[in-house]
């Protein structure tokens, strides 16, 4: 493989040297960041072997390429443009560059969650698995497991330990990562979420059932009363506190003297923000958070199955515009108050949605006798039913845009019987066919039974309309003969 030629036939194709603003690369990707994408030439990528698929999202243009060419491809790519060698965050903040307030915002709230969803996802799994053990009649009628084996018990309450640290102590991953992305010191913002969480506090979770007993603890200054409640579980409070927090400590070091800035500037950033965020922004984002909640919450119970068919049915565009990523907040907190949420329900529609494109994709790949396109697809199919849609959903289902059709109906018919079936998930995880172990236990059955449906769905009219598509582009060609 001639990875030089390769590289100057990508270069030619996205303009040219004087087109690339930036450029870097991941495992499989190039990751470029283009003046002007509208002059790129799609055909000739498109008809480049070594090319698997091409997307544009996040203000990079991004070209599939596959482990290890990537890496030959790009050194000569850099070469040949001139570029220095860059890291995938430097690509992104050069990205950020050309994004709309909106797009900004959301790539905003990706920056601050996509660090701490391991540790989210690890908790998340393991209250699977405590629920596992100790959900009744799940493998013996009438009983859980821990009740038929009452040695286990302490092993489910070590695991329940172990899953709830996550989202007890969450305004500590949040205001460190917040804080970090808001330019602030990172410590500085756990130390903020600690004190959010401290044991001398009400617990949060509690707050509720002390308020209607008028029981709330307080702090009395001079006459003025803050209530000592903690923030567990919270998104929205730490998240406003943590901007505030990384502000007032920028702003602090403009006028306190170098001598006195690692003495002086953490005191009152953390005391000033304190206060703020106990007497004003979280008691106003708490209520604010809650409100955000039960609406989604009420929307979810209200509507039922046509709202999960009209969620289905969009989340596809959804994750094409890259808003999907502000489901992340949402889906925390729905996750951090598990107890009167149930779980997550976005989860499920994405990987009934991603599990619909894996379907459609392996329709094509059934259908096509394009070679490259064969090729893209088995890969790209199989990686879409583990949750990865990327590939699937660039490389194939928008290229040839009726898989893409047949993916959305089947995503929403499924999204409708997991809706109307009231199926949830306890964790983060990966959103498809892995995506068992995520699942409340007592509807896992309905889960499997959804994604059968979605993959069927999504197989089948993708099939039809392969057919459909092939009949039209034989009559073009005739009446073009005829001509």
């Amino acid at each position: 493989m001639d990875h030089k030629k390769i590289a100057q036939e990508v270069l030619d194709a996205i303009g040219g040297q004087e087109n690339l603003s930036a450029a870097a690369h991941c495992a499989t990707r190039l990751r470029l960041v283009l003046n002007d994408e509208s002059i790129v030439d799609q055909s000739k990528l498109d008809q480049m072997d070594e090319v698997k698929g091409t997307f544009s999202t996040g203000g990079q243009y991004q070209i599939i390429l596959g482990s290890g060419t990537v890496n030959e491809v790009y050194k000569h790519l850099a070469k040949l443009s001139g570029q220095n060698e860059m890291s995938t965050s430097d690509v992104k903040e050069a990205a950020t560059k050309k994004l709309n307030p909106i797009q900004q915002f959301v790539k905003m709230l990706s920056d601050i969650f996509v660090p701490i969803i391991p540790a989210i996802v690890a908790g998340g799994l393991l209250m699977g698995i405590n629920n596992i053990l100790t959900a009744p009649d799940l493998f013996i009628e009438g009983k859980s497991l821990v009740d038929a084996n009452p040695e286990m018990a302490d092993l489910a309450a070590l695991i329940n330990t172990f899953a709830n640290a996550a989202f007890v102590f969450l305004p500590i991953l949040i205001g460190f990562s917040a804080t970090k992305r808001f330019g602030g010191n990172p410590f500085l913002g756990a130390t903020l979420g600690m004190l959010m969480v401290h044991p001398d506090l009400l617990n949060g979770y509690n707050y509720g059932a002390a308020l209607l007993d008028n029981d709330v603890p307080v702090w009395n200054l001079f006459g003025l009363e803050i209530e000592k409640v903690g923030y567990q579980g919270t998104v929205l409070p730490v998240l406003a506190s943590s901007f505030i927090l990384a502000k007032t400590e920028t702003f602090l070091r403009k006028f306190v003297p170098s001598a006195l800035d690692n003495l002086l500037t953490p005191l009152f950033s953390i005391f000033i923000t304190g206060l703020l965020t106990f007497t004003l922004v979280g008691p106003l984002t708490r209520s604010a958070g809650n409100l955000l909640t039960d609406g989604i919450v009420w929307m979810y119970d209200t509507t039922g199955a046509i709202g999960g068919i009209i969620f289905g049915l969009f989340y596809a565009p959804i994750v094409i515009t890259g808003m999907h990523h502000s489901f992340i907040a949402v889906e925390t907190q729905l996750l951090a108050d598990v107890v009167k949420t149930g779980g997550s329900f976005i989860f499920v529609i994405a990987a009934m949605s991603n599990i619909a494109q894996g379907g459609a994709t392996l329709a094509v790949l059934k259908t096509t006798k394009n070679a490259k396109i064969k090729g893209t697809a088995s890969a790209a199919g199989i990686s879409a039913l583990l949750g990865i849609t990327e590939p699937a959903l660039f490389g194939v289902n928008l290229k040839l845009r009726y898989p893409f059709i047949g993916a959305l109906i089947g995503a929403g018919v499924s999204s409708g019987f997991v809706t109307l079936f009231q199926v949830k998930a306890t964790a983060l995880g990966a959103a498809g066919l892995p995506g068992i172990i995520s699942i409340r236990p007592d509807t896992i059955i309905s889960y499997i039974i959804g994604m059968a449906i979605s993959f069927a769905v999504s197989f089948v009219v993708t099939i039809i309309l392969a057919k459909r598509d092939a009949k039209k582009t034989a009559n073009q060609a005739s009446e073009q003969a005829a001509a």
